[in-house]
């Protein structure tokens, strides 16, 4: 690779990583070109976009971005894959539906929203994460409830209050 290709690399990665607010770094190695490709084949289904990278370029590629990745960088050994998305746990539940089957792919760490996670142990916390949609929700539900209740306590009295008016005007009659 010429070094015209590599600072090229390196201004894409650069822009893929100002660009995504969620990124996993993974390793693949040990992966046989069948079960590479299934990875590839799920990643696409849950729309992630993922690529082999080499570390040296990519941890320039950080070095040269305005985000601080703090320990992220240090996970730059050996065999690395990045995993772009739009939801924060869609690569760790595919990650962790694949590794069903297999012990790989690895993850290394993980930028999240300005979060950072380093470690293959912190997938299950990856995969509990919520997505900005889902909170959003929990949010308008929680917002809801009160006047939901109000209504329905309305309603029901109203209800009730009906019924002791006819009930007196009846034995009035």
């Amino acid at each position: 690779m010429t070094r015209e290709e590599k600072s090229q690399v390196i201004e894409e990665l650069t822009a893929q990583l100002a660009d995504n607010t969620h990124i996993y770094l993974t390793d693949i190695s040990g992966l046989n070109a069948k079960n590479t490709s299934e990875l590839r084949r799920a990643c696409f289904k849950a729309d992630i976009k993922m690529a082999v990278v080499k570390n040296t370029l990519l941890n320039k590629a950080m070095s040269a971005s305005d985000r601080d990745f703090g320990d992220l960088p240090s996970t730059l050994k050996g065999n690395t894959s990045i995993m772009y998305s739009e939801t924060g746990n869609a690569p760790a539940k595919v990650i962790k539906a694949f590794r069903k089957k297999s012990d790989r792919p690895l993850l290394k760490g993980a930028f999240i929203e300005e979060a950072i996670y380093i470690g293959d142990e912190q997938l299950d916390a990856l995969v509990d994460i919520k997505s900005r949609e889902e909170l959003i929700g929990d949010i308008v539900g929680l917002l809801q409830s009160p006047a939901k209740n109000v209504i329905s306590a309305l309603k029901s009295s109203g209800g009730k209050l009906a019924g002791i008016l006819k009930t007196l005007s009846e034995k009035e009659g």
